[in-house]
């Protein structure tokens, strides 16, 4: 039932983990016996939960919270403390340095498996909220929001080797006018399907209007920026969608721009990107313009 969820036990004794992996046979459960190892297994893994236990040598419990709490990578983990100290002091010490639950020793099987049952569905709704919040409906990338909350941290990561691309669907209103809003959403799905699985990982692809969309990529090499882009507009201008019986074709028109020192946000880049798109739109459509 559990498998699907990681769960990593952390305490420097053995007698207590074997408690635990006993408690949590129907989970996934890494054990480990300090809270350095336990911050290096939780780069290397999926990590679901954290049972921690307070009084450990050389980093404390305490202290390993407080550095995935401080991370954007694993400040979202449940963190529930295992622990002997229940005095209101060590409790409250164990919620401000970001705990979600505690409980207390000796474990009780009962108690153990209700807390993090209810820690790993309250992060599960959280997760779907979030997905909800930072997805466009329709397509399930990206929204507009997301997209600037991802990529203004990599406009500041990257110099000379990040780009911004402006798409727009070419004449998408007379797809509206003769074949209605259903055939104009299916094509917006599939363009954006299309762009998304084209991509290279490392991207940030989100719909920002209508039929308007954005990507952020890195490479070192604007050949290879702009034949990943040609390949784009070519599969699109290749491709259909089926709609009542009628074959609906569409293409794209894209501006492109790269990031150099005299542009200091990701505002300015997408402006110039934006401008890139305006000239292709007004030079004929179906077409890249690099800037």
């Amino acid at each position: 039932m559990y498998r699907n969820e990681t769960i990593l036990a952390v305490d420097d004794k053995k007698e207590n983990l074997d408690v635990l992996l006993d408690i949590l046979e129907d989970f996934d459960v890494i054990p480990v016996t300090c809270g350095q190892k336990a911050l290096e297994i939780i780069e290397q893994e999926t990590i679901s939960l954290v049972l921690l236990d307070i009084v450990m040598p050389n980093i404390n419990g305490y202290e390993v919270c407080k550095i995935l709490k401080s991370q954007p990578a694993t400040k979202n983990i449940p963190i529930i403390f295992t622990t002997a100290k229940t005095d209101e002091e060590s409790i409250s010490k164990a919620y401000q340095s970001g705990a979600n639950d505690y409980v207390s020793k000796p474990l009780k099987r009962s108690e153990v498996i209700a807390r993090v049952q209810t820690q790993l569905k309250l992060k599960k709704t959280i997760d779907e909220l979030e997905y909800l919040a930072s997805r466009d409906t329709m397509t399930g990338v990206y929204n507009r929001r997301k997209f600037f909350e991802l990529s203004a941290p990599m406009f500041d990561q990257y110099e000379e080797n990040l780009f911004v691309s402006m798409l727009d669907i070419d004449h998408f209103k007379m797809v509206n006018d003769s074949f209605g809003h259903d055939a104009g959403d299916l094509v917006i799905k599939r363009v954006a399907k299309t762009i998304s699985d084209m991509l290279p990982e490392n991207s940030i692809f989100a719909r920002i209007g209508g039929e308007e969309f954005v990507a952020v990529c890195i490479d070192d090499s604007t050949d290879r920026i702009t034949q990943l882009f040609e390949n784009i507009r070519t599969v699109i201008a290749s491709s259909s969608v089926d709609y009542n019986g009628h074959d609906i074709s569409f293409t794209i028109s894209n501006g492109v721009a790269q990031k150099n020192l005299s542009i200091q946000s990701i505002d300015e880049l997408i402006k110039q990107a934006d401008l890139a798109l305006y000239d292709a739109k007004n030079s004929g459509r179906n077409k890249i313009v690099f800037r």
